[in-house]
């Protein structure tokens, strides 16, 4: 797959490549390890919130969540946005919200995310949370005595971090690496390209570091040509960063013992070595690096990417996983979204006539009644193929939302937030090993609407 530029970026000037672990430098099967996180979160609701039992009969619905999706935790909705905020698609618990429904309640204003009302999925790891919060409405709706829908939020969101935090998910994944991580050995071979090209290399995770040391072990130290170990790769690697409070507080580092795994404080300057906690503004004071010189790689859209270029002006990539599928579907459609443009451009014909006999028509002039009528008949008819299409080609994606990065026929608000946050994204962070250490990155020239009509003059 190839890299995709928003802004130039020049690898030769990068002194520091840093990297998020979970889902960027190890790649889950996202499938996989959300219906674990979802198996284990209904037990847990029912175990320590007490929720009714009938729960654990709900399945896990892999599409019915995307990345990108906001809930509505007012009034129990998920919603799909526009680059502008305004909701464009949205489900009440499992059953998609009628039109008008929708604009009733939301008046096609934008939201605010920052409302309390509403939260983000943001992650692949936040597949299982959304699915668990459309089924339990879904639920709720048919008279099963549940939470108002913000606390149901807050429950699934609580259990979910529990499961992260206490070992509960991670130690089943310990034990089953081959069912749930995805080895690729390129994502070795790259690591030590840079490095003979001389870039200082670095990890910031929120994980803890025995599950690091055990992950890394197993995704990366087979595939290593010149290296023994991950630990002989990374210069620095900092666990439970707490991201984002990592860029946006400045917390004390732990130095960690490589052997022991055993804690003490650090109070010299973080310039190598093995670390817990800490803040992005102490170590890039301490290595000397200037932002344009540091370009770090994640997953999270908020907390790998935008509070990076709001806090840090790091150079910044996505990795987006779920692009690989959709990239595939654009692949599969793209003899129908042509019948659809070219459907479109007789359509915008044909309303320019229609524009043009009725604007004689209300000024007084003569016009003819019969053609203008038949060229309503043939708008009727264009727009019930430009429909028949549009159901095609939404079946090469998913099912519920669609794509990731358009909400309709507009640029979805995920889509707007890599565009202006990532200076580049990829699928998958083995998509770098295509490319140069000392490739210049340059985005393609934007055609604005007015340079395009001129063009077409």
């Amino acid at each position: 797959m190839s890299v995709f530029v928003n802004r130039t970026l020049n690898l030769k000037k990068i002194k520091l490549i840093g990297f998020d672990m979970d889902y960027t430098l190890v790649p889950y099967d996202t499938r996989a390890f959300e219906a674990l996180t979802y198996r284990l979160a209904l037990d847990r609701l029912v175990k320590s919130k007490k929720y009714p039992k009938v729960i654990k009969d709900l399945e896990f619905e892999f599409e019915r969540a995307i990345v990108g999706l906001v809930i509505d935790r007012r009034n129990g909705f998920i919603l799909q946005l526009n680059r502008y905020n305004k909701v464009k698609n949205s489900y009440f618990g499992t059953e998609q919200v009628d039109f008008k429904e929708q604009n009733r309640i939301y008046q096609n204003l934008a939201i605010d995310i920052r409302e309390a009302d509403f939260k983000s999925l943001d992650t692949s790891f936040a597949i299982a949370n959304g699915v668990l919060f459309g089924q339990l409405v879904e639920l709720k709706k048919q008279g099963i005595e549940l939470p108002p829908y913000y606390r149901l939020d807050e429950d699934i969101v609580s259990v979910i971090n529990e499961l992260h935090q206490d070992d509960s998910l991670k130690s089943v994944i310990r034990k089953d690496f081959a069912s749930y991580v995805i080895q690729e050995p390129e994502i070795a071979l790259m690591l030590e390209r840079f490095k003979e090209y001389g870039k200082k290399l670095m990890i910031i995770t929120n994980s803890d570091y025995a599950y690091t040391r055990a992950l890394l072990n197993y995704s990366l130290n087979p595939f290593f040509k010149n290296h023994s170990s991950w630990q002989d790769v990374f210069d620095i690697v900092i666990t439970l960063a707490d991201k984002p409070k990592f860029f946006e507080l400045n917390n004390r580092f732990l130095s960690i013992d490589r052997k022991t795994g055993l804690m003490s404080n650090h109070d010299g300057p973080v310039l190598e070595g093995l670390f817990q906690g800490g803040s992005s503004r102490k170590f890039q004071d301490d290595t000397g690096f200037s932002g344009s010189e540091i370009l770090y790689l994640g997953d999270h859209i908020y907390g790998d990417v935008v509070s990076i270029k709001k806090q840090c002006d790091w150079r910044t990539a996505l990795v987006l996983g779920d692009l690989e599928g959709e990239m595939e579907g654009i692949r599969k459609g793209k003899d129908v979204q042509a019948e659809i443009d070219g459907l479109m451009a007789k359509k915008t014909g044909l309303e320019k006539e229609i524009n043009r006999i009725s604007t004689i028509r209300f000024e007084g002039g003569k016009y003819n009644k019969a053609k203008l009528d038949k060229l309503y008949r043939e708008m009727d008819g264009l727009n019930s193929l430009i429909s028949d299409c549009i159901g095609q080609y939404n079946t090469f994606f998913n099912p519920y939302w669609g794509e990731i990065l358009r909400a309709g026929s507009e640029e979805s608000r995920f889509a707007e937030q890599v565009e202006k946050y990532a200076c580049i994204y990829m699928t998958r962070v083995s998509d770098l090993y295509r490319y140069s250490p000392r490739t210049y990155f340059r985005p393609d020239r934007r055609i604005l609407p007015h340079e395009r009509a001129a063009l077409e003059e």
